[in-house]
């Protein structure tokens, strides 16, 4: 099943405050839903485990995170892929912009492309997109909080 979405939110730092807390694992294993684990593997992968309840089915995620077309401090291309076990599997990427506002913070922008598969993608698509920005929603509830707390 595929899925997209894409938003924007406006952040109350400066953009290299927010490209700083955006490569930084400890904001984003905070931040992250569910998330259980975030290694940095190399200089552009981590290493991650997050257990997330989509509905019915809770799901222990293991995966890798890459980023690619780094273009600091302005966005990049994060691509990855997990492994649920039974309850299925998810991969896809994002493209983040970051662009400066008028009051002296920062416009973050995204665009997300997703799979999924297994008992995951047999939810439906209704319960995985609203899911999906529920868990998107938290994460930048909490990524706001970490950088207005820079």
């Amino acid at each position: 099943m595929a899925m997209t979405m894409n938003g924007e939110i406006n952040l109350a730092a400066a953009q290299d405050v927010v490209w700083a807390k955006l490569n930084d694992p400890e904001v984003l294993k905070v931040c992250i839903p569910g998330c259980e684990t975030l290694e940095k593997i190399s200089d552009n992968e981590f290493q991650a485990v997050a257990t997330n309840k989509v509905g019915p089915v809770k799901a222990r995620f293991k995966g890798k995170v890459r980023f690619s077309d780094i273009d600091a401090p302005n966005g990049y291309k994060i691509s990855g892929e997990g492994d649920g076990g039974i309850a299925g599997f998810a991969k896809g990427g994002a493209t983040v912009r970051l662009t400066p506002n008028d009051g002296g913070g920062t416009v973050l922008s995204y665009d997300v492309e997703a799979q999924i598969g297994g008992k995951l993608a047999q939810l439906g698509q209704r319960l995985i997109n609203g899911a999906a920005k529920k868990m998107a929603d938290q994460f930048f509830e909490k990524f706001g909080q970490a950088v207005a707390g820079a």
